[in-house]
């Protein structure tokens, strides 16, 4: 199907006879930035205050093997969007990513800087059928020519190609988004214009994509809290960090008190995740962000702690309340289960899954889960490539071809290297990983002759990069 039709509105005549029957689903994708896997309360924190979450939980299902496609944040951005490995787009890091390190082991490749308009996002896959969507927030998936209106979107509010935003407080500084009272803070400003979309879409199916600025840095959340935060025993993070998540939670609360008021709840499907894991270092600073113990590591780096992710659905009439779910899945089963539920085609080359059996108890038709992240972060990650089979995680190092495996069951905290153990199982993972790598033409590393291991390591400090786990 050609871009202008993908845009095209239709309107609410132009349904199909089986759509007109019944009222079609709504959709809403909340996204958060950089939230750790156990930065909230019914994923055991007891520091967060998160009850909106919690509710949502306990009302929907909650998946406790949950992963984000990349440890960084444009890549899995593109995966919610498109339903396809970051490495199939090869777009593998953050936009515009760092430059390489002259003296590091690796040459890292060059990537998409942003999302190319051939892909089909959710809100071109949707529009057909007589959805309008909405952009509400961080989009960091390309500037200007490939911004939400040029991916499908009817209205972009906030979206630009920064990864983070001036300040959480006004003046915001980010295009078209202008303080409505004084001390407001920013999610309170895109929950507001969430809200004015759902009356904006009113007689229409929508799609709202939701992508908070919250909880990247600049950390800084309203005093009041930080301060209640800072009194609290047992911190798990910085208090200014814990402010800003339970800013972030009210947002869940207030928007789903407004699906409740305009009697658009039972026929909306909720999806809340985070983009990658919980920021434990950024840069040089030695003060840790969050924990995200007892999983390893955090966001940049492809242990569990930069790719575990929460992720709640609430589904009325199919999601079981209150369940909760260990079947792996990952942010590229958004789109094929949006557009399942939605009775749309699939495009071409998806990887996701529909994940509505799993939502009914039942199981999901698929072998493995993979990563594909050949870059350096910022949090001392080192390039590397990962395959999830079963319980058992191989974390493939593209520097020095080392190779990490893990029983995810028996070590959650990756902590016991089972690849000089377990020499069959490591080399099977291996070439599974190596063939689907090579399937979605996956772009690799190349060894950096200007390599000097006495200058590696350079501007790492030892909290960024995490000693190895014992052989």
């Amino acid at each position: 199907m050609r871009r202008r039709e993908l845009l095209g509105a239709l309107p609410m005549a132009a349904f199909s006879a089986a759509a007109q029957r019944r009222a079609p689903l709504n959709f809403i994708v909340m996204l958060i930035d950089d939230y750790g896997w156990r930065d909230s309360g019914c994923y055991g924190s007891t520091y967060y205050e998160t009850p909106h979450l919690d509710a949502l939980a306990r009302d929907g299902v909650r998946f406790t093997n949950a992963y984000a496609a990349c440890p960084v944040c444009s890549p899995t951005r593109a995966s919610v969007l498109t339903g396809k490995h970051p490495a199939r787009l090869h777009l593998t890091d953050w936009i515009p990513g760092r430059k390489q390190w002259p003296s590091a082991r690796a040459l890292t490749p060059a990537f998409e800087q942003q999302l190319p308009l051939g892909e089909v996002t959710i809100a071109e896959l949707l529009a057909p059928a007589g959805y309008v969507s909405a952009s509400i927030g961080k989009w960091h998936l390309g500037g200007a020519g490939f911004l939400p209106p040029e991916q499908g979107f009817a209205l972009n509010y906030g979206g630009t190609e920064k990864g983070s935003p001036p300040s959480y407080f006004p003046p915001y500084r980010i295009p078209g988004v202008e303080a409505a009272q004084a001390g407001e803070y920013l999610d309170e400003n895109l929950t507001e214009r969430a809200i004015r979309f759902l009356d904006d879409a009113r007689g229409r199916p929508f799609f709202l994509y939701l992508p908070h600025y919250s909880v990247h840095l600049p950390y800084g959340g309203k005093p009041e809290l930080i301060e209640k935060y800072r009194r609290k025993a047992n911190p798990q993070g910085d208090p200014r960090y814990a402010a800003m998540v339970e800013t972030m939670d009210a947002s869940i609360g207030r928007l789903r008190a407004a699906l409740t008021e305009r009697k658009l709840d039972g026929n909306t499907v909720f999806v809340f995740l985070a983009d990658n894991g919980g920021l434990r270092y950024e840069g040089r600073s030695p003060q840790p962000v969050t924990s995200n113990a007892p999983l390893r590591a955090g966001k940049g780096h492809v242990y569990e702690g930069g790719i575990r992710v929460p992720f709640v659905i609430h589904w009325p009439g199919v999601a079981r309340a209150g369940s909760v779910n260990d079947t792996p899945i990952s942010s590229v089963d958004i789109l094929p289960t949006l557009a399942r539920a939605a009775g749309r085609p699939l495009p071409k080359d998806v990887d996701g899954v529909d994940l509505a059996p799993a939502l009914r108890g039942g199981k999901l038709r698929r072998d493995a889960l993979y990563w594909h992240y050949p870059h350096y972060s910022n949090q001392g990650g080192a390039p590397a490539a990962a395959i999830r089979r079963g319980d058992f995680k191989l974390i493939h190092f593209l520097e020095d071809d080392r190779m990490e495996l893990y029983n995810l069951r028996d070590d959650l905290g990756e902590t016991r290297n089972l690849a000089q153990r377990l020499p069959g199982k490591a080399r099977a993972l291996r070439a599974q990983l190596m063939q689907w790598r090579k399937s979605v033409a996956a772009a690799e590393t190349r060894p950096n002759p200007q390599f000097d291991p006495k200058t590696a390591d350079q501007g790492l400090t030892g909290a960024e990069r995490p000693t190895p786990p014992v052989e």
